[in-house]
């Protein structure tokens, strides 16, 4: 029990890593010597504001943004809330409200890589029109399933002795 208890915990921490690297990294889409993230383009001179990013123009860009911090947010709160269920649980109940939460943040990955790969066109510079998907892009959809699998775990988890 202790080995599949040791697994869960190290793949929700997974999961939360690599939700903090597809938010927080620069390489949501790459042209040339240019990176695009959910916050800045950069360049080989430094890194700018992405222009009209506050306007209701960029909306499916905001949306984006905080289906994103919202997602790394409740797998953080999943795992505190696991450990706090995993001393306060009775024998033979399940971790529902963990899991509750880890589905919660699968969802709110997928809303928000789902918007960016249909809109992502919408709320960039006509020069970076021409580039490719990032890796931060490819860790946010890897942690999709990671997240979902993570819920779906914790549901079918009892607590033992």
């Amino acid at each position: 029990m202790l080995i599949v208890l040791a697994s869960i915990v190290l793949f929700h921490i997974t999961s939360a890593i690599l939700l903090f690297i597809a938010t927080i990294r620069n390489v949501w889409w790459v042209w040339e010597d240019y990176t695009l993230d959910l916050w800045y383009h950069c360049n080989s001179t430094g890194c700018y504001d992405i222009p009209n990013s506050a306007t209701s123009d960029a909306a499916y860009l905001q949306t984006v943004q905080a289906t994103m911090i919202l997602a790394t947010i409740l797998c953080c709160v999943g795992f505190f809330v696991f450990i706090l269920q995993l001393f306060r649980l009775k024998q033979g109940e399940r971790f529902v409200f963990t899991a509750i939460i880890q589905l919660l943040s699968a969802f709110c990955v997928m809303t928000g890589a789902s918007i960016y790969t249909a809109e992502h066109l919408s709320f960039k510079e006509t020069n970076f029109k021409n580039g490719d998907y990032g890796y931060s892009f490819v860790v946010a959809w890897v942690a999709f399933p990671m997240t979902l699998l993570s819920g779906f775990m914790y549901l079918v988890l009892r607590k033992r002795k």
